[in-house]
């Protein structure tokens, strides 16, 4: 029989057609070039940011996720951020285009994720970041927030503005589509959460205002780009922390944005504050796949003209087939193992493998780890292998005892220690 992994994936609104149910979820390259003064020397895609994606180009994944990509150069996820800045000098669509062109060499459908750090930009990249209210992200694994400030009105103009422009470029680059991110503590997540969210006008309080500026990023990217460009958004099926956003809250989103015409929901939860990808109940354990149970949930509620992708947790071929064969998700998103295994989809179809290797560094490294795994791709090097004690002992004395050491590779900061957008 043939696997459900191997189906083909049809996305109703735009009618774009991915060969296979693997998604390679966005993650943080940092491959990218980064200045401290100078704006516009932000964010330029470079030759190795280029090959880590022929490389996932050529692992037969049916959807790839680029990113993340920030929509304003100030706020950024991490130094090394890919970017999107319409206020740039550069041209980002021609610098976009060999980085899409290599993605798609050998038929996987992109997608570019764009997202905007609100109060989890790092202090070093923005020390007064706007979000959603004034509630500051506390300080935890080395990192350093400073104190946001609501965004008035006119910023959120701009913002939606942002999301729109960086839409049309991507679809000018040659892009199949773009992601809006509004999981994992972002600044679209931080609006949608109450917990962050204290706002007192038409962005604040009920959840049909929190949502708002969702649903204006949505509707300005539909009159920006055709109706063939997919439009996808990934978003929390919870925030796992107090006053955050529900289960119950999710799924009325999603309904509404199915509504809407959003042609991709890509499931995960948490944030930086309740660190959910290591939310795990027994029940979890055994389907793998963390956030499975929500997206039952929340896929029973749509119509079918989205189609659900559930990213976190996945490792073998079984898991995933019996996620897909359920009902639970119509695709299987993948980050983490694809850092270490970039052919990973690929010998799964064949059945070369039936799992990721296994992971033994600890989860609270696992992102710095993840982020070496892809500079070594990058730099077309030999990937560290995390299944490998005495690999793994060593990457792991290196990311948090010996940061000083960092040396420059190829002309750019070894940033792998730090640990920010985690890789699922």
């Amino acid at each position: 029989m043939t696997s459900p992994l191997a189906q083909s994936i049809t996305f109703s609104r735009s009618g774009k057609v991915a060969p296979n149910a693997f998604l390679k979820s966005a993650m943080t390259e940092r491959l990218c070039t980064f200045s401290k003064e100078d704006l516009n020397e932000r964010g330029k895609p470079t030759t190795e940011y280029d090959h880590l994606y022929k490389v996932w180009g050529e692992g037969e994944i049916g959807t790839i996720i680029l990113g993340n990509i920030p929509i304003d150069r100030t706020a950024l996820e991490a130094a090394g951020n890919a970017i999107i800045d319409r206020r740039s000098s550069w041209d980002p669509v021609e610098a976009f285009k060999p980085v899409v062109a290599a993605s798609k060499a050998h038929g996987s459908l992109v997608i570019g994720q764009l997202t905007h750090g609100g109060r989890q930009c790092p202090f070093d990249v923005n020390d007064h970041p706007v979000s959603s209210g004034d509630v500051r992200c506390p300080d935890m694994m080395g990192m350093h927030f400073g104190q946001p400030r609501p965004a008035t009105l006119e910023e959120i103009d701009e913002l939606v503005e942002a999301w729109a422009y960086g839409a049309e470029v991507l679809y000018k680059a040659g892009a199949d589509g773009a992601q809006a991110h509004a999981a994992h503590g972002y600044l679209l997540s931080q609006f949608l959460s109450a917990r962050v969210n204290t706002r007192t006008d038409d962005y604040g309080g009920s959840l049909d205002n929190r949502r708002r500026l969702v649903f204006r990023v949505i509707e300005a990217i539909k009159k920006r780009v055709p109706k063939d460009f997919i439009i996808g958004i990934k978003m929390n099926s919870a925030d796992f922390s107090e006053g955050g956003l529900t289960p119950d809250e999710a799924k009325t989103v999603a309904v509404l944005l199915e509504e809407a015409g959003v042609d991709l929901i890509e499931l995960s939860g948490g944030t930086y504050e309740s660190m959910s990808f290591e939310h795990k109940k027994e029940s979890t354990k055994k389907r793998e796949g963390y956030f499975v149970e929500f997206s039952e949930a929340i896929k029973s509620a749509l119509k079918g003209t989205a189609r659900v992708c559930v990213t976190g947790g996945f490792r073998s071929k079984e898991a995933m087939e019996g996620a897909l064969l359920s009902g639970a998700t119509d695709m299987v998103g993948l980050a983490r193992p694809l850092c270490g295994e970039p052919y990973l989809c690929r010998d799964l179809l064949s059945g070369k493998v039936n799992a990721a290797k296994e992971n033994k560094v600890p989860a609270a490294v696992q992102t710095g780890t993840a982020i070496a795994q892809l500079s070594a791709i990058a730099h077309n090097k030999p990937i560290p292998d995390l299944s490998d004690e005495s690999q793994t002992n060593d990457l792991v004395a290196a990311i948090t005892g010996k940061k000083d050491e960092s040396k420059p590779v190829d002309g750019h900061e070894d940033r792998s220690y730090v640990s920010t957008e985690k890789q699922e």
